[in-house]
């Protein structure tokens, strides 16, 4: 692996643009930043509280899952995030332009705030599925959720109630499956998907998910990505590497970076063949680049 950028303050949600650089949050921060393609960090939006997944939408805008904010730690020189700050804004989603602009376009479904929204994706359609993993706080923890909405703010619906800890989220390359990754218990979900936001119930799984993968010994996952062989590959916490799982469930491989983290927690696609995997080490506030065995999977909407 190839160090892009350090002293990043936890980057998460990594998009890799055309020209060769990398949109990416740093939560800590509160920012979405653009990482050139010599290192160089330049902020493009402050969206406040604790951006965490980002998206490109139809409209060429960048649609952020903003987390409300976090505690954080120093272990070890690492950065690590906690519970729910007492400066906590909420959870919403964010429509951010080129030039800096910051709309909150969603903050609450059915009557019910956003709690942590983490991780997104666009559908072939122009419409999202984003998670909300929730909060913590000392004697609480919030129930997550999938969720789907539109780019023009006119439609959110909850589509999966409750999940533990819902983190990660992808389509399928067809776009008949969606993926969501459990942090807390370790396993990997899918629904088929029947329409926009519209779910199959088929499985045994919460909300009736089926199950891709459960994850043995004491893991917790993040966000995910998928190549364009079908492969869920979700970043794996403690073992600190990208597991990769076949669509039909079959672990094989992990990727770790050189220096050990446990939080390594996002994974994108790029390069003019989408060959080139970028990683984010958050504690470390690193983001790699490595040659991925095929090429991703290529988004909706983007470079």
């Amino acid at each position: 692996m190839t160090t892009i950028a350090s002293g990043l303050q936890f980057p998460e949600g990594p998009v890799a643009l055309a020209d060769g650089s990398v949109l990416l949050v740093e939560i800590k921060r509160g920012t979405l930043s653009r990482v050139a393609p010599d290192g160089t960090v330049s902020v493009v939006a402050d969206c406040g509280g604790g951006p965490n997944g980002a998206a490109i939408g139809p409209d060429g805008a960048v649609y952020v899952c903003n987390n409300g904010g976090f505690e954080w730690h120093d272990i070890g020189g690492r950065d690590v995030p906690g519970m729910q700050p007492g400066d906590y804004i909420g959870g919403r989603i964010q429509r951010v332009t080129t030039d800096g602009e910051v709309t909150d376009l969603y903050t609450a479904v059915d009557g019910h705030g956003l709690r942590g929204p983490n991780d997104i994706v666009f559908d072939a359609g122009g419409g999202f599925y984003f998670t909300d993993l929730g909060k913590r706080r000392p004697r609480e923890t919030d129930r997550g959720g999938l969720y789907y909405a539109t780019a023009d703010g006119s439609r959110i619906e909850e589509i999966a109630y409750p999940l533990a800890d819902a983190n990660g989220v992808g389509l399928s390359p067809d776009g008949s499956r969606v993926y969501v990754a459990e942090t807390s218990t370790g396993r990997v979900w899918y629904w088929d998907v029947e329409g926009p936001g519209k779910l199959g119930r088929g499985g045994k799984g919460p909300a009736g998910a089926k199950l891709l993968h459960g994850f043995e010994g004491y893991q917790l996952l993040d966000s995910l990505a998928v190549d364009s062989e079908g492969n869920v590959c979700v970043a794996t916490l403690v073992t600190g590497g990208i597991s990769v799982l076949s669509p039909d469930g079959e672990l094989k491989d992990v990727i770790k970076p050189p220096k050990h983290d446990f939080h390594v927690t996002n994974i994108c696609f790029g390069g003019p063949d989408l060959r080139t995997a970028y990683i984010t080490s958050s504690g470390w506030g690193i983001l790699y680049a490595t040659e991925w065995h095929c090429p991703g999977l290529r988004l909706n909407y983007g470079a």
